[in-house]
This record gives structure tokens, C-alpha cells and sequence, in this order.
């Protein structure tokens, strides 16, 4: 039944349910296409992690970034796991729809999907009957916030052997700090957004014993200087105009601002008349960006101190890619189209999802490397003009043979049989 799902999400077709999918593939076999998503006795794990190690022989590496970020499945009801009114990127807005927490491997722009997983809003968590008629596992039933979900996500996937260079993520994340902290404690490089109220502190602050007035001499240091927020602190910066890349109407381009801070993110600490007050954490890189619409972004990141600004703004900017695949999952293989109420039987479409994403990614990039050697040998060809006519038809041979292990594009014919086939 998996061939067969993969091939109708793949396949033509405006919905990408399992009626339909069974409608057009295989109308004897609706019973068991269902049974395969909604209620089989099968694990997943071993699925997950070979898509994981496929993942990473695509575009992971050292220069490859894992996008943390939240998509939204807009739905009616209450009945579905995880439904309730939130607020949804995708619309702009709040919404009765349920969100997954997802994380991407690219590298080179090029996004392949390694996780999707429910987040459950309080009223669900809160109702361990609904969670029960929505068959949520057990150890679901804790509450767990969105960025514990991305930590625990990022475990499975270094677990499988996922290689990459930074993690990013959008203000939702980082405006947590035990999330940002997390990163840190396990060795990960990072750069994340944050509310322009974030509190930052110079990054030359040191702490003093304050002077009593009266009483006993104090005991906890303080800060020297008081946290400003990161909008205030970079207030009178110099921003830079930079392109990070090509877009298909020309540059991309904003002003960017940075400078060495430390965040406010360790201990509250009673400041003077000021009351609880949290005092200087990790050191790291405070960054502006000042799009042309006037709008100003803030984000932190502990990439090296030796950074320059252009690669500060490239990886930042680099988030964006979650998009691209978010939207191809949804418009291309119907990620929001399940129209199932149980928690294993979402997490298992969208793993289905995320394996057909992943072989068209692969077909897409082995049709690019298929035509960077072509355009290769053209050129050689082109330089080897005084070869003998024999070796040029015994190179002609040795192409023909390695394009013939390669396989032909998929069209719609050989995909609606590939089924059968398996």
C-alpha cells in the first residue's frame, strides 16, 4: 500500500485524499489503503530514519542548515487531532486549523522535509477523553511546547546521522530561551529571529558587587549596565545595503545591521529599583535587517565573532527555503488534503508526504546533474576537436552506456502503473 499512496500523492488529481487516491489507482483496494494510513499495525521509525539518511545523502553536509519552522493545516470541526483556533503563517491570521512543527535539510536552496509533527494546543492537552478518541499516544499526552518538539526532532534526525551546519528559525522560536540554549548545550551552530523587544546586553558588560546603602554588603553581582532591547541597541548602528542572492526579478536586497551582544537570558536577578531583571547569558552575533517596505527584523545568532556581515545575512536569510517546500507539499501532494481524525493517521500521510517530496527532489536533481555533465561534455567535446574519430565513437558508446543506468523522467502513464509494478 505504500507504492501505492506515494504514487497517487505523486500522481495527477486535484485532491490527494484516500478516496480519491484509491478512486483513481485502485478502486478494489480503498479498504486496505485505509487501513494502511488509519489503523495498521506497522512503525514508522524505521521509515523515518531511512528518509532521514536519504535526506542527508542529497544535501546534507557541513554548509547544508536545518530550518525549524511551523505550517499550518487549516481545518472545520473539532473532532480532528490537534483543531483548534491558532494563528496560522500561511493565512496571516488565526484560524481553526491544526500546525505541525516541521524541520528541512537544504543546502544550495534546495529543501528536502525530515520532520512534521503535531504540536497539540492546551485545550487538547487539558482533555485527556478528546485526546483518547483521537488514539494520541500516551506519552503524548504531556503538554510540550513547539520549540521542545523541534529539540526533540533534532535529536531523532543527528540520531540517524543528519549532517548540517547551523539551525535556523523564525522569531517563534527564538524568542525562547531554553531553546536557543538547547541549541547551544548540544554543540549546534545557530541563527534565529527575535522580537525587537528582546533584551540584549553590550558585549563588554561585566558584573559588579553593588554598593549598599545600609544593611549587609551584598552578595550577587549585577550587571554594570542595564539590558536594552535589541531594537534600542542597534538604533544608532550603521546599516549596510547587501544582496544575499539572485531572485527571479533580480537581487535581493535590505540593509543589515550588527554588532556583539549578550543576551539577556540567564538568571533573574533583583537590579537596583529595577525588580527582577535577567541577567547577561551567551555571547552572540544581534542582527537588523531593514527591508525596502521599512519593516525592521531582529535576529541573534552565535555564529563565530570573525563573521562577516554579507555571511551573517546569507545564512539568515537562507530560512526562507521552508517556504518554498511547505508550499510545493501542499499545492503539488496535498499535505492539508487528509481528511482523517486520528493522530497516527496524520503523522503517517504526512510522512507519505514528506517521502514523495523527497524522490521528486531527487529526480529533479539527478535531471540537473544529468545536464551539467551533458553541457560538460559538450565542452569537452568542443576542446578535443584533433580526436580520432575512434575515440570519439568509443566516448559516444561509454556516455550512451552510463545514461542508460540512469532512469527516464516519470510521466504520468509509467506513474499511474507503478503500483501494479511493486
Amino acid at each position: 500500500m505504500c507504492p501505492l499512496y506515494v504514487a497517487g500523492l505523486i500522481g495527477p488529481g486535484e485532491r490527494k485524499s484516500m478516496e480519491p487516491i484509491a478512486a483513481r489507482l485502485a478502486p478494489d483496494r480503498y479498504d486496505r489503503l485505509h487501513h494502511f494510513i488509519s489503523s495498521g499495525v506497522w512503525d514508522a521509525d524505521p521509515l523515518e530514519e531511512e528518509l532521514a539518511r536519504q535526506a542527508d545523502r542529497m544535501v546534507g553536509g557541513e554548509t547544508a542548515v536545518l530550518v525549524i519552522d511551523d505550517t499550518a493545516l487549516p481545518k472545520k470541526g473539532a473532532s480532528s487531532v490537534g483543531v483548534a483556533p491558532q494563528y496560522a503563517s500561511a493565512l496571516g491570521k488565526r484560524a481553526n486549523c491544526q500546525t505541525l512543527v516541521s524541520l528541512t535539510l537544504a543546502r544550495d536552496e534546495v529543501p528536502v522535509a525530515v520532520g512534521l509533527r503535531l504540536f497539540l494546543p492546551e485545550n487538547w492537552t487539558g482533555d485527556p477523553d478528546r485526546m483518547k478518541r483521537a488514539h494520541v499516544p500516551e506519552e503524548r499526552f504531556l503538554p510540550r511546547t513547539k520549540p521542545q518538539i523541534a529539540l526533540d526532532e533534532i535529536d531523532r534526525l543527528t540520531a540517524a546521522g543528519v549532517r548540517f551546519g547551523t539551525v535556523l528559525a523564525d522569531a517563534g522560536y527564538g524568542l525562547s530561551a531554553p531553546f536557543r540554549q538547547g541549541l547551544s548545550v548540544r554543540g549546534l551552530v545557530w541563527a534565529v529571529g527575535i522580537p525587537r523587544r528582546q533584551k540584549v546586553y553590550p558585549a563588554d558588560v561585566s558584573l559588579i558587587f553593588p554598593v549598599a546603602g545600609r544593611g549587609h554588603p551584598r552578595k550577587n553581582t549585577i550587571p554594570d549596565t542595564l539590558s536594552v532591547s535589541a531594537e534600542a541597541m542597534l538604533a544608532d548602528a550603521e546599516w549596510k545595503k547587501l544582496s544575499w542572492r539572485n531572485g527571479t526579478k533580480g537581487p535581493l536586497q535590505a540593509s543589515f545591521a550588527a554588532t556583539r551582544s549578550r543576551v539577556a537570558d540567564g538568571p533573574p536577578q533583583r537590579i537596583h529599583d529595577k525588580g527582577q531583571q535577567h541577567m547577561p547569558g551567551e555571547e552572540a552575533w544581534l542582527v537588523g535587517e531593514w527591508r525596502s517596505s521599512g519593516e525592521r527584523k531582529y535576529y541573534l545568532s552565535n555564529l563565530p565573532r570573525e563573521t562577516d556581515l554579507k555571511t551573517l545575512a546569507a545564512t539568515i536569510k537562507a530560512r526562507w527555503v521552508c517556504e518554498q517546500a511547505h508550499q510545493q507539499m501542499k499545492e503539488e501532494l496535498g499535505l492539508d488534503h487528509f481528511e482523517g481524525r486520528s493522530w497516527q493517521g496524520l503523522h503517517r500521510h504526512a510522512l507519505m508526504i514528506m517521502i514523495a517530496y523527497a524522490f521528486l527532489q531527487h529526480r529533479r536533481l539527478s535531471q540537473a546533474d544529468r545536464e551539467k555533465k551533458k553541457s560538460r561534455r559538450t565542452a569537452t567535446a568542443k576542446h578535443a576537436g584533433r580526436a580520432t574519430r575512434r575515440h570519439r565513437r568509443a566516448h559516444a558508446k561509454a556516455a550512451a552506456r552510463a545514461m542508460s543506468t540512469l532512469s527516464h523522467p516519470i510521466t504520468m502513464e509509467k506513474m499511474s502503473k507503478l503500483p501494479e509494478k511493486c
